[in-house]
């Protein structure tokens, strides 16, 4: 008989007596046989589990018994999925933004609805496989293991990071764990590996469940890792709200993400979260240590490392998804400093950057009790010389023009603002610069005694606005304006006088993006940079090359939509881009030099380049037959060509499009409130278009009983005495509403 077969049997009879009766219809699930595991001197053999409390059995991994709520009763995961997983999670979004100062208690409740796993199931499985998986093809194994997968965090048995036993597992995972020799085990157990598909499905649950809660909590000056929230949206925030500011600061307290403080990051989710379970389920995730060895094999190591003349290249599998492109990632390299870090804290995966918002929200929330703080107005400031009722302070001025800050007058609104983006702070101050010290004393106190972070002056310098802020690869600096200003005086004179003041100027700062394009080695040198060859496509055609090269420009474009050089920094980028090109095609050709390339190909490369002529016929007649795919020209080389500015005027209190509906369908929901619009559509004469078309539906349905029986055909003549008989009675109606007009409901005057 073969060993492992002894293994289990022997494993059975020892385990008998602590069995149920019905128990004896089941077979151990062994992951992993006996011979495979005594040798290993990192791996110790399975230990015979202790017994189980009474109320709890211990059950097969696939097994459907939730034992928490009935001991061996079988349940089919379908009949647990009674609503909809999207429906569910709308309705935790509205309950959080409805109370968002309440203190959950019943998370577990969310826990235990089998439509979220199903949900946190399929966009992992997305991930993995690069292809939708509908919730009606889901085999019924995998639904088994959700099932089994749920159980197992809410009896408290799961287990982070396992390598060697699996509740649900990945679609392309095909390996049989029994079929694993000692060799391949072992470097399961001791090197690095992905994280577990059943590990990213508990972190989307978790995920899906904690957003909503801490969405509503966040400050409105937080804008990394939340959705709605971009780089793009701390530009215009910083454009809009800067404008006036003297001194900057920028704190780092980035170091925060690279490891995490688990006593630090409890203690924040208790402030609002007070569920045990859910709490010591991300307490375990921080502390499970994460294997990070590497194969001791220096054999496979010189493998891996020697150059082969000749690689082969990789066939995806149907069902892998495909890797990012070339394209993408040279975008990607583009990434600020700001947004270089992601972080990624033990087993937590998609939920770190969750946490690391919920730690420094209390830190968002002390430097927004600074800026009432340190909020003086003054009279004679014609802008910030009133506090608005809901907190901050009225805009004055003019208000088409936000950016634009008068600089005359004595005295001025002293005032602090502050935006964070991830782990990185940005601090503008109004007025002087013994304010900014303060704050800055006040900061690295608070961050020593919060976080344990030891920051000095020199860590947290002061800079004065002419000098030139970096933040997110755009320069803040100040652009002093003299308008005309026009006004009526008394008398209806009209008086016209030049005005002085400043506008904030965000531009894309040239130097680093020359730094980025050294970095991905598409340029040597800084003063003078020159293109250099882009060997990464030497094997892709013409047509492919200029089509991903343009969607990197395009991105490109699109990344400085909002600087006020973005003509210039994105004209730059095609120069770099079409010089690299025309190397690289000087070399695939062997044409010699670039401005051979520029004569056969153009200025923007549309045009074929051939080794040889007279090898085939003209490319246009290819072209027609379809025999070739078409040549597009790179963009943007021509500054005219580039995109203007994006100037639209960025809204006061400003917030993502989903928490605006969400705002709007509470305020809908509240009857209070939907009764006072009603009432003041009645004061002020108006008529909703709902009771239009009833009182046109009711005339209708009120006269038609009058028409004759006549031709069907005839139907001109039904409707010209259908108006005539209704005539009266609509007409009268419709003169009661004379002077009243039809809007929308909720559409303000």
């Amino acid at each position: 008989m073969h060993r492992s077969s002894l293994t289990a049997l022997r494993w059975s009879l020892r385990d008998r007596s602590r069995r149920s009766p019905m128990d004896c219809f089941r077979v151990p699930f062994l992951k992993i046989p006996r011979r495979f595991l005594s040798p290993l001197s990192t791996v110790q053999p399975p230990q015979l589990p202790p017994p189980p409390p009474p109320r709890f059995q211990r059950h097969h991994p696939r097994d459907l018994t939730w034992s928490s709520a009935a001991a061996g009763a079988s349940v089919d995961p379908s009949s647990l999925i009674k609503e909809d997983g999207i429906a569910i999670c709308s309705s935790l979004w509205i309950d959080s933004f409805r109370d968002p100062g309440q203190t959950i208690t019943n998370v577990t409740s969310y826990l235990r609805r089998l439509e979220l796993w199903v949900i946190a199931y399929q966009k992992v499985a997305a991930d993995d496989t690069g292809s939708y998986v509908p919730k009606n093809t889901i085999p019924p194994h995998a639904l088994e293991g959700l099932l089994a997968l749920r159980n197992a965090v809410l009896d408290g048995r799961f287990r982070w990071g396992s390598r060697l036993e699996f509740h649900v597992r990945s679609p392309r995972d095909k390996t049989d764990l029994e079929a694993l020799s000692k060799r391949k085990i072992r470097i399961l157990l001791t090197t690095s590996q992905p994280p577990p598909f059943q590990d990213r499905i508990v972190q989307e649950v978790l995920l899906m469940i904690l957003e909503p809660i801490y969405e509503a909590r966040f400050s409105q000056k937080s804008f990394a890792f939340r959705p709605g929230r971009t780089a793009h949206t701390v530009i215009r925030v910083i454009r809009r709200s800067f404008a006036g500011y003297l001194w900057y600061m920028k704190a780092d307290v980035s170091t925060l993400l690279d490891g995490a403080n688990v006593g630090l990051v409890i203690n924040a989710l208790l402030r609002d979260v007070r569920d045990k379970k859910v709490v010591d389920l991300i307490k375990s995730a921080l502390v499970t240590p994460v294997i990070t060895g590497r194969p001791d094999d220096e054999e496979a190591l010189r493998k891996k490392r020697k150059k082969r003349k000749y690689q082969k290249k990789k066939v995806l599998a149907e069902d892998e998804p495909k890797p990012d492109p070339y394209w993408l990632q040279s975008f990607f390299g583009f990434a600020p400093e700001e947004a270089e870090k992601l972080p990624n804290w033990g087993h937590c995966g998609v939920l770190s950057p969750l946490l690391v918002n919920v730690v420094l929200d209390e830190l968002d929330q002390w430097m927004e009790e600074k800026i009432k703080e340190f909020y003086h107005p003054s009279k004679t400031d014609v802008i910030w010389n009133s506090e608005d009722p809901e907190g901050g302070e009225r805009e004055h001025g003019n208000t088409s023009w936000p950016e634009f800050v008068p600089t005359s007058g004595p005295d001025k609104t002293r005032k602090v603002d502050f935006v964070r983006y991830g782990g990185h702070i940005l601090i503008g101050v109004r007025g002087p610069r013994a304010d900014a010290a303060t704050l800055r004393k006040q900061l690295i106190d608070f961050c020593d005694q919060k976080y344990s972070l030891k920051m000095d002056n020199e860590s947290l310098p002061i800079e004065h606005i002419t000098k030139g802020i970096m933040f997110l690869d755009h320069v803040l600096c100040r652009r002093v304006v003299y308008p005309t200003l026009r006004y009526t005086a008394t008398g209806g004179k009209i008086i016209s006088e030049k005005g002085v003041g400043t506008l904030l100027s965000v531009s894309a700062s040239l130097r680093q993006c020359i730094k980025q394009f050294r970095k991905l080695e598409f340029l040597k040198g800084d003063r003078d940079p020159d293109p250099q060859p882009c060997f990464r496509m030497f094997h892709a055609t013409q047509a492919h090359t200029n089509a991903q090269m343009n969607k990197f420009l395009c991105t490109m474009a699109e990344w400085y939509r909002y600087a006020d050089n973005r003509k210039k920094v994105v004209n730059f980028c095609s120069y770099i881009i079409r010089g690299s090109l025309a190397k690289l095609y000087a070399a695939k050709y062997k044409l010699r030099s670039r401005a051979k390339v520029y004569k056969i190909a153009s200025r923007n490369l549309s045009r074929p380049l051939k080794d040889k002529k007279g090898q085939s016929p003209e490319y246009h007649n290819l072209l027609r037959m379809g025999l070739v795919d078409s040549i597009d020209g790179l963009h943007y080389t021509r500054m005219s060509l580039v995109p203007d500015t994006d100037y639209t005027p960025f809204p006061s209190g400003w917030r993502p499009d989903h928490e605006k509906i969400l705002l709007e369908y509470i305020k809908l929901q509240n009857p209070r409130a939907l009764e006072e619009q009603l009432n003041a559509l009645r004061e002020q004469g108006l008529l909703t278009p709902q009771d239009y078309i009833s009182l046109l539906v009711w005339n209708y349905k009120k006269n038609t009983n009058l028409l004759p029986a006549g031709d069907g055909s005839d139907t001109q003549k039904a409707k010209d005495l259908l108006l005539e008989l209704a005539g009266g009675g609509l007409k009268s109606d419709i003169e009661e509403t004379d002077g009243r007009k039809v809007i929308p409901v909720g559409v303000k005057k």
